[in-house]
């Protein structure tokens, strides 16, 4: 017997979806976005970046290999959605421990599949990123445009997804010790700077810059994130007072407060930048990385000349920036995501250069 469409998303422009529902019941709204991914939904259902957003698997088959408790970038994922054309409910993996449905159930996220993802990415990348309701496909699509247009867009993202208090990550025969600033941080960035021998002390995005100075830190690290960067002042006014005292290196959101706090400028892409094939060139070497990346705001580049910041990266695609450093003040970041890993290798080096700016720093202290 054929299952009947149970679900629904319908888009503020008025064009809808129908499909079959997994994960929660609930409806949302949230901001539709598209991720280029083949493999990795349980990191992208899991990154709180993706915070208030639905986000169109592209590709087709979601939902095979299952979900396994090692493999989460934050124990409590906050997606807004996920929109498939094809879920599978029966993983084949040994290390599976949960199905991807259980996993948005547990977490009250909605997923709705048989949509023609091709179709709803073409009209995002040519018309951009609009507001979305995924609901039943019982509620009339004028109803729920009137959700989104009484839901108001939300600008609490980072207080939402970051510790309530401070915690540690500790690595044996450490190095160094790193304050990691949290909007909304990956694991893997965790685990990435435990592997290079440093023991990091994750914060609240508020914590102030005269708390994490009485830490006596050798570096701080601004974390990547969900929304509009200049909605977290707290965290651009610690940059702005802890400069030039000790190295810092930002990723994603981290990467647009850096360059805020410079006196530089961000501005919201039309669609984003998501997935884990976005060439980027190095101009300081010359070579090109293989990037993830995740994001919906960029550096404007025109903005960065004058302020103290160089830009070391950009993007081949688009030529948009895709890094800033400081050398004088020890401060560097970058748009992309290194500890994602999906060159495998290209972007590593930039958690060596971390360490060596901060040794730079301790031996000439």
């Amino acid at each position: 017997m054929l299952r009947k469409k149970d679900r629904k998303i319908v888009l503020e422009d008025g064009s809808f979806y129908e499909g079959y529902g997994f994960g929660d019941n609930c409806d949302a709204v949230c901001e539709i976005v598209f991720n280029t991914s083949m493999v990795g939904y349980q990191e992208i259902i899991s990154d709180p970046s993706y915070t208030y957003q639905a986000v169109v698997m592209t590709y087709p088959l979601i939902g095979n290999y299952g979900i396994t408790d090692e493999d989460f970038e934050t124990k409590s994922p906050t997606i807004g959605g996920l929109i498939v054309r094809e879920y599978n409910d029966f993983p084949s993996n040994f290390r599976y421990t949960k199905t991807l449905s259980e996993t948005m159930e547990e977490n009250h996220i909605p997923g709705i599949s048989g949509i023609d993802t091709r179709k709803l990415t073409r009209s995002i990348r040519d018309l951009g990123s609009r507001r979305v309701c995924i609901t039943s496909i019982d509620t009339p699509n004028e109803k729920a445009l009137e959700i989104i247009k009484n839901t108001p867009v939300p600008k609490d993202a980072v207080s939402r997804v970051s510790c309530r208090k401070k915690w540690y990550s500790r690595t044996s025969n450490p190095k160094y010790n790193v304050v990691a600033i949290d909007c909304g941080i990956k694991l893997n960035i965790i685990r990435s700077l435990n592997q290079i021998g440093c023991n990091v002390t994750i914060v609240p995005w508020n914590t102030s810059a005269e708390d994490i100075r009485m830490m006596k830190p050798d570096g701080l690290f601004i974390s990547n994130g969900p929304g509009d960067p200049e909605d977290v002042q707290p965290v651009i006014e610690t940059v702005k007072a802890l400069k030039g005292k000790l190295p810092i290196f930002g990723i994603c959101l981290g990467h647009q407060m850096i360059s805020l706090a410079y006196g530089a400028k961000t501005y919201k892409l039309k669609f984003g930048h998501r997935g884990g094939n976005h060439p980027v060139k190095n101009l300081e070497t010359g070579k090109l990385e293989i990037t993830s990346q995740n994001h919906s705001y960029a550096v404007a580049s025109e903005s960065v000349e004058g302020t103290g910041l160089k830009v070391t990266h950009i993007n081949l695609l688009d030529n948009t920036v895709e890094g800033v450093e400081c050398k004088e003040d020890k401060v560097f970041s970058v748009q992309y995501h290194p500890e994602s890993a999906p060159g495998p290798q290209d972007s590593k080096y930039l958690f060596g250069k971390f360490i060596d700016i901060m040794k730079e720093a301790k031996d000439n202290a």
